[in-house]
């Protein structure tokens, strides 16, 4: 089975990269974050009739998140136990569109968009430890009910836990997604017993997934690794390849962030 993950940065508009890449690349079950439509207006009509089921979680044109599986979808739930809600100002906290579940042909895939924290200091970033600490103890107690368990997190973790996921270090100091308190959020899940299955078979530095489009980004290779698949022990030994779909950055109308693969014996 196949495994990708892919922040599709809209997914009404790279509806047709995505139904291409899902053929070309024989992906099985794909997990979309960043889907920016309310569930209603999802486009699920085509990737039904390419042969895949389709379940959506979004709640406005912000974050949102998907998984489309030609190998099976059951147990949906959108939002995973203990997840924090985010409290706007002078509003009440609401739960954000960032992470739905399925049971796809024996595997529990999780497509997770973890807050981006905006600011060190900013109340989004407390969200955001927050959210990879709740994440974390859901992990731990997935693991601790059946220690066989096949489980999947995959998605834009907004972390770059090594210097060598960024263009350069010096660029991030004092910014989101490089700091202590981001990483040892990141590191965690690895604490908790999961294993970080990218970085298993794909050890090659400057091995990026997200390259802005600012600044000519992309053409000079100055990207960031943020989108990762941990798995439990149990399925992270069925991990035989990862592949990061580079070409997908390429193109007209092409998303900031590309796929990664995981291949399962």
């Amino acid at each position: 089975m196949r495994i990708a993950t892919w922040n599709i940065n809209s997914v009404r508009a790279r509806v047709d990269r995505a139904l291409a890449y899902l053929q070309t690349r024989q992906i099985d079950v794909l997990a979309l974050q960043e889907t920016k439509v309310k569930d209603a207006a999802f486009p699920a009509e085509p990737f039904e009739a390419a042969g895949y089921e389709v379940a959506h979680f979004g709640l406005n044109q912000w974050n949102g998140v998907a998984i489309v599986s030609r190998a099976g979808l059951a147990n949906v739930r959108a939002g995973f136990p203990g997840q924090p809600a985010f409290a706007k100002p002078g509003a009440p906290p609401a739960l954000e569109a960032r992470a739905i579940g399925a049971d796809c042909g024996g595997v529990t895939v999780w497509s997770l968009y973890v807050p981006h924290g905006r600011a060190q200091g900013d109340p989004h970033m407390a969200y955001k430890l927050q959210f990879l600490q709740a994440l974390t103890h859901d992990a731990v107690r997935s693991l601790s009910a059946d220690p066989q368990t096949q489980l999947a997190l995959v998605g834009d973790f907004n972390v770059a836990p090594l210097d060598s996921d960024v263009w350069d270090p010096a660029v991030f100091e004092g910014n989101t997604h490089t700091s202590p308190p981001e990483r040892a959020g990141f590191a965690a899940l690895a604490e908790a017993g999961l294993r970080e299955v990218t970085r298993d078979h794909l050890s090659a530095e400057h091995a990026y997934t997200f390259w802005d489009y600012q600044q000519l980004r992309f053409a000079k290779n100055e990207g960031m690794r943020i989108d990762f698949a941990y798995c439990s022990p149990a399925l992270a030994d069925r991990v035989k390849a990862v592949r990061i779909a580079r070409e997908e950055r390429k193109g007209k109308g092409a998303s900031d962030h590309v796929p990664v693969e995981i291949d399962l014996d």
